[in-house]
């Protein structure tokens, strides 16, 4: 295979001469290692189908869950662009930086994300190095993190943007992944990479309410954590072509999606690979089976 550093960036590669539904097991820990490295691998021109894309996707660990659409299309195909769709709502929230799962008992360990449609213009994905960005804080603010930690929360980081879901169910609950009645997970600032053992950033938009601190206190420092992280040279946005295929650590990467015109179609697939022990959230203290929370569209 051929690994090609992304340019300009303190992360991933671009991975080509290399069909990842056929990889032996000495070349997928070649690949594993890569991955480690640089955090975020994009294969061109895969055109996995979703079996293809949920088998590899579990070389790397259980799946959180399996491959789901990231659409603002529906099973009929039609195309959703309202402001008051619940689809649209969670495209457009999913536009924050976040580190996915966080809001979950047990954070995911990384996810593989492939493109089937894609509109003409826009709907790049962004990845943030959450390790260059501890590296890049002053003496008095890492001091400062060390010991922190805050709440993580899909409601409020959708409530916080204003895209709430619209449907409820009867008992007024989303029925919705994600908004479940856990207790509230409660994560460090800084995370150690369990098997790199960097250390990282762990903020976003479903950090909140940093404990001990006043709330407005809270909001503006992990406001202003945000934006000093994701500056260059620690981003990189991937403008897709139908086929691209990318796999991401989710244990020291940020993510986002950016705006698109919402008349054009455009389907995602996004197979997410569950958390081991060492993500879990420090008020839980085993893995909760998320089964019973539905993926849909409106993810």
């Amino acid at each position: 295979m051929n690994v090609e550093p992304l340019a300009g960036t303190t992360f991933g590669a671009t991975v080509t001469d290399l069909d990842v539904r056929s990889l032996d097991q000495s070349s997928f820990a070649e690949l594993y290692d890569t991955w480690l490295e640089y955090a975020l691998l994009v294969f061109p021109g895969q055109f996995l189908t979703t079996d293809e894309q949920n088998t590899f996707a579990k070389r790397f660990g259980d799946l959180e869950f399996a491959a789901a659409p990231i659409s603002n299309i529906d099973a009929d195909g039609n195309v959703f662009h309202q402001p008051d769709d619940d689809r649209v709502k969670s495209l457009r929230g999913n536009e924050g930086w976040h580190i996915d799962s966080t809001y979950m008992p047990a954070q995911a360990k990384g996810a593989v994300f492939t493109a089937e449609i894609v509109p003409k213009d826009g709907a790049d994905t962004g990845w943030a190095d959450m390790r260059a960005a501890y590296d890049a804080l002053d003496d008095a603010t890492r001091d400062k993190v060390a010991d922190l930690t805050a709440h993580h929360s899909l409601y409020y980081s959708q409530g916080r943007a204003g895209y709430l879901p619209t449907k409820r169910k009867e008992d007024g609950s989303y029925g919705m992944y994600g908004y479940h009645d856990f207790d509230v997970s409660v994560r460090p600032l800084v995370k150690i990479h369990p098997e790199t053992g960097r250390p990282s950033l762990s903020i976003g938009r479903h950090a909140h309410n940093i404990v001990g601190m006043d709330p407005d206190e809270s909001v503006a420092f992990l406001d202003g954590l945000d934006q000093a992280a994701c500056q260059p040279p620690r981003i990189y946005h991937h403008q897709w072509t139908a086929g691209d295929a990318v796999i991401w650590d989710n244990r020291c990467l940020m993510h986002q999606g950016t705006p698109f015109d919402m008349t054009q179609p455009r389907r995602m697939w996004h197979a997410r690979i569950a958390g081991e022990e060492t993500e879990l959230a420090l008020n839980h203290s085993e893995a909760l089976s998320t089964e019973h929370l539905p993926i849909t569209q409106a993810r």
